[in-house]
């Protein structure tokens, strides 16, 4: 079934096509959600209420080539309601802002693994890694991370930076080792 007429079905109820829209997105959301949350067994039970909600609300989608940016706006939603509800997002409330910075963007000519990428920001602190993540990897922007997290802007920015500083010295780190 073509992609216009997979959605149509799913948008009338048909369980095949959800069944088909599921198997093609699941492992995609299951890696964004994980990203945020950092626990499988969560991470599937978000999934699975992500395509709960997104196929109760799959009449809202206009344009039907945008459904995999939907489905992970919703699981993004979803994963960040998750940790509220478990109080995992207390730091939200540290609401402190830091001194503008300059955010140095030079690179050096240094080549990692990804798997040790991710291992490195898996370390970082929930209020870094949660903003590196939605801002480097789900390509969210400062206000829109902001927005999500009911921080301002400035803050979001200042823990951005400070996270992108620690994720650099673990990296570097690495190097010395």
């Amino acid at each position: 079934m073509e992609h216009p007429e997979l959605i149509k079905a799913c948008k009338k109820n048909n369980l095949k096509a959800q069944m088909q829209v599921y198997l093609m997105y699941k492992d995609m959301l299951y890696n964004v959600s994980f990203r945020i949350i950092k626990n499988a067994q969560d991470a599937q039970d978000t999934v699975h209420d992500a395509f709960i909600k997104a196929f109760q609300n799959i009449s809202k989608l206009e344009n039907d080539l945008n459904l995999g940016p939907w489905l992970k706006r919703i699981v993004i939603n979803c994963s960040l309601d998750f940790l509220r509800q478990k109080k995992k997002l207390g730091w939200l409330q540290e609401s402190y802002e830091l001194p503008e910075t300059e955010d140095d963007d030079t690179y050096e000519d240094i080549t990692f693994k990804v798997e040790e990428v991710k291992k490195a920001i898996n370390t970082l602190k929930d209020k870094y890694r949660i903003i590196i993540v939605l801002y480097l990897i789900e390509d969210y922007s400062h206000r829109e991370i902001a927005a999500q997290l009911g921080l301002k802007e400035s803050t979001v920015r200042n823990q951005y930076v400070r996270g992108k500083c620690l994720l650099k010295q673990q990296l570097q780190n690495k190097l010395i080792v």
